[in-house]
């Protein structure tokens, strides 16, 4: 492996983040820019260049996404447990590479996609057969390989070439995760205008070539900087370690806990650990049997237990009810990226029909790059709300970070509610605009264009990007908090994982709805021709959804206990009190 450094623990790795760093910010902004505007434009792909209908089109895309983020679980458990981050993301790059590749194809060849039926009725168009499919389906399966890699790993990656035990690393790494952000929202950016801008113009040969090229870069930087870079080697899962206390809990099912567990069960704590001590709870108790000595249990002289499958320690129970604690918080945001997946599917075919033309110019924006507002909207807010916001909060509740992680997210979860409400409204006007005024032609495929400005998208979708900086950014801080240290990778995935169930909810949601509405004498909520159907109904429903959703997560966030705190805590968390050992 040349000159790459290995972290074991005998010996100290010679870190070089600074000369790294480009290497891995390189890998992943060409990775962006070559995946996100092509990701956001696949409706458009399908439905124009496959031939696909709206709802086909709008399943596959929500399988794919949910597919990419499930994925992360399995990427982060590989890279922790066998392989190691360095292995999985050259892997995931070059997977991603061919992936875009084979996708390219599906547009270069005119025998890899259906032939062109311009604006025919989509129902007279030749529909792909079954190898054009195969090979759409070989590009998504390489694509989804890639973002399990990628996605879970790049950020911890570029975090493990920086010393965390020394100032100087410390102060890289921060430079490094503000960096890593900047070029992470710029690429996004530039993908969701220049590339999707391309592809809708310039035809998607070209359109899908360049993002390829740029997958290309992506795997020559990560792969040119391999001498300097310091690799983790894995340690083994630590999941294994919230089996054994299951299993041990479920073997001394029939044991009576003691009357005083705090101070009678086994108490060991490994001095090798990286995991802050946590202090014991009464929540779940069944699990702390698995803390309880019996006459069968053997301990070694280090302390430790001779069968971790018989013998677990408090730590290990309360790390177990850590990862308990945080499920009905996570279930909650599966329900709420509904609606910020609904401002990514449906709106672009909101802006099909609508007049996108940017004032006089004769411009018109790509359906697929309105999405772009909902970035712009959260980085102007980011900056606001950390600079302006948070000391003003900071005065009114004597807190260091103003609000409470929980408090942040259900604040993003309210404002979802209008989102979707706003969303409805626009719908409605899009719709009777184009009903009762003169319009501006026929969508191929599609229906009449509305005169109403797309620009009126762009509300729902700043509420959107305002509704992600508290929610989706709040539980970013929270998982990473409240998941034991040796457990952040996966904690990070669950991110990811909640919103790869929500595209699978989402497209469930649409079938459903499509199904119902379809035999209703009043017509199908999402016809093909939005016109026709109606979407405000479906935009309401889904705001309905996220009214019982914020219930459920209130009375999950007042149930919550802290990592480190034996009592509830919604409103005042001792979290920021918790010593780290490891802030990397």
């Amino acid at each position: 492996m040349g000159d790459v450094k290995e972290v074991t623990t005998r010996d100290e790795p010679e870190y070089r983040g600074v000369k790294a760093m480009p290497f891995v910010i390189g890998n992943e902004t060409f990775e962006k820019l070559g995946t996100i505007g092509t990701s956001s434009n696949l409706l458009v792909y399908l439905t124009s260049v496959f031939n696909m209908k709206t709802i086909t089109a709008t399943n596959i895309v929500n399988v794919f996404n949910g597919t990419c983020n499930f994925g992360t679980l399995l990427g982060a458990f590989l890279s922790d447990t066998y392989f190691g981050r360095y292995k999985t993301l050259g892997f995931a790059s070059i997977s991603s590479f061919l992936g875009m590749l084979v996708l390219t194809l599906t547009a270069a060849i005119s025998n890899l996609h259906p032939p062109s039926c311009g604006s025919a009725d989509a129902n007279a168009c030749a529909a792909p057969t079954g190898w054009q499919m195969t090979f759409l389906l070989i590009a998504f399966a390489l694509l989804v390989v890639g973002a399990s890699g990628i996605r879970p790993c790049n950020l911890a990656f570029g975090a493990d070439q920086f010393n965390p035990n020394t100032e100087s690393g410390k102060r890289g790494t921060t430079s490094f995760f503000n960096w890593y952000y900047f070029t992470y929202t710029f690429a996004m950016m530039v993908s969701l205008t220049v590339i999707v801008y391309v592809q809708s113009n310039n035809g998607w040969a070209l359109g899908l070539a360049i993002p390829t090229f740029l997958m290309f870069l992506s795997c020559a930087f990560f792969f040119v900087g391999t001498r300097m870079y310091v690799m983790v080697i894995p340690t083994g899962s630590p999941l294994t370690s919230v089996v054994q206390v299951l299993v041990a809990a479920i073997k001394k099912r029939k044991v009576e806990l003691p009357e005083q567990p705090s101070v009678s069960l086994y108490n060991h704590f490994p001095t090798i650990s990286i995991n802050s001590k946590l202090v014991y709870t009464d929540q779940f108790r069944f699990l702390n049997k698995a803390a309880i000595v019996t006459s069968k249990d053997q301990i070694k002289r280090d302390g430790s237990a001779r069968n971790p499958w018989r013998l677990c320690s408090i730590q290990q129970v309360e790390e177990m009810k850590c990862l308990l604690r945080i499920i009905p918080i996570w279930a909650a945001g599966i329900v709420y990226y509904v609606s910020i997946v609904q401002q990514q599917t449906y709106v672009v075919f909101q802006a099909l029909q609508s007049d996108r033309r940017l004032g006089n110019t004769g411009f018109q924006i790509p359906a697929a790059s309105y999405i772009v507002f909902t970035m712009l909207c959260l980085t102007i807010w980011i900056p606001i709300y950390d600079r302006t916001i948070v000391p003003i909060l900071r005065k009114l509740t004597k807190r260091e970070d103003g609000i409470t992680t929980l408090q942040k997210i259900g604040i993003g979860m309210g404002i979802a509610i209008a989102t979707m409400i706003v969303s409805a409204v626009v719908e409605r006007y899009r719709r009777d605009l184009a009903l009762s005024k003169p319009t501006l032609g026929i969508e191929p495929r599609k229906g009449a264009i509305s005169s109403m400005s797309g620009l009126w998208l762009v509300a729902q979708l700043s509420l959107a990007g305002l509704s992600e900086a508290f929610t989706i950014i709040g539980q970013v801080e929270f998982y990473y908090k409240q998941f034991p240290e040796n457990m952040r990778s996966i904690g990070g995935s669950f991110l990811s994982l909640g919103l790869a169930l929500s595209s699978y909810l989402s497209s469930f949601l649409v079938s459903t709805v499509h199904s119902v509405t379809e035999g209703d004498g009043r017509g199908n909520w999402l016809a093909e021709d939005l016109n026709k159907g109606r979407l405000d109904y479906f935009y309401y429903l889904t705001a309905g959804l996220e009214v019982l959703n914020l219930a459920y997560f209130l009375v999950c966030a007042n149930w919550y206990k802290y990592k480190g705190d034996s009592a509830n805590t919604f409103g005042a968390p001792l979290e920021e009190m918790q010593s780290e050992k490891h802030p990397v």
